[in-house]
């Protein structure tokens, strides 16, 4: 199925409308600017087009987004409930013909990692870090954890149908592409509805 074309537009934090008549490309948490992406943030920026809270996506109409982009972002859900209502919002704003790349830390690779002995003591807490977040701020800390198969059962809750892991996106220079000791410590996988 084509994307539709819808005859909307959305207003940007600057009060400037953005044209859906093509779906947009929604970069949730981003730090670097690109001209066919749009920003996504919980904090206000030079380069965010948009601000507000991820699990709220409602300002954004059915189907309004050709691909959506999430980078190290879904670690700081509530597994309770927060994480699934949030990727129910993906689901809901992305084109059938759309798709959701999704990266996170990988707690397969982060336990692995973190039991090596022969790491040092700092090593260490900088795989624990990882694991829980850098708490360096109120909205660092980790709430959920992820290894391939949490993930995909979590997106088919939500109402994606497939999920396949992939070793890069090649999109943006971010925590996707992480490697550490040797290791890619993320979990990087597309979800199509």
């Amino acid at each position: 199925m084509p994307f539709a074309q819808l005859d909307e537009s959305l207003i940007d934090k600057n009060g400037r409308a953005i044209s859906l008549v093509s779906p947009l490309k929604l970069h949730i948490g981003g730090k670097e600017k690109r001209d066919d992406w749009h920003i996504f943030d919980g904090i206000d920026g030079e380069v965010v087009n948009f601000v507000g809270d991820c699990s709220d996506l409602s300002r954004f109409p059915k189907a309004s987004c050709a691909e959506i982009y999430c980078s190290h972002v879904l670690e700081h859900m509530s597994h309770n409930n927060e994480l699934l209502q949030t990727l129910r919002g993906f689901h809901r704003v992305l084109h059938p013909n759309g798709k959701l790349m999704i990266s996170v830390p990988d707690l397969d690779v982060l336990c692995r990692l973190f039991t090596k002995p022969e790491l040092d003591i700092e090593q260490r807490r900088f795989v624990m870090r990882m694991m829980f977040g850098g708490q360096t701020d109120d909205y660092d800390f980790h709430k959920t954890g992820f290894n391939f198969v949490l993930l995909q059962e979590t997106l088919v809750a939500a109402g994606f149908s497939k999920a396949t892991q992939i070793k890069s996106f090649g999109l943006f220079t971010d925590s996707s592409e992480l490697v550490y000791l040797n290791e890619a410590i993320s979990l990087n996988v597309i979800a199509v509805p």
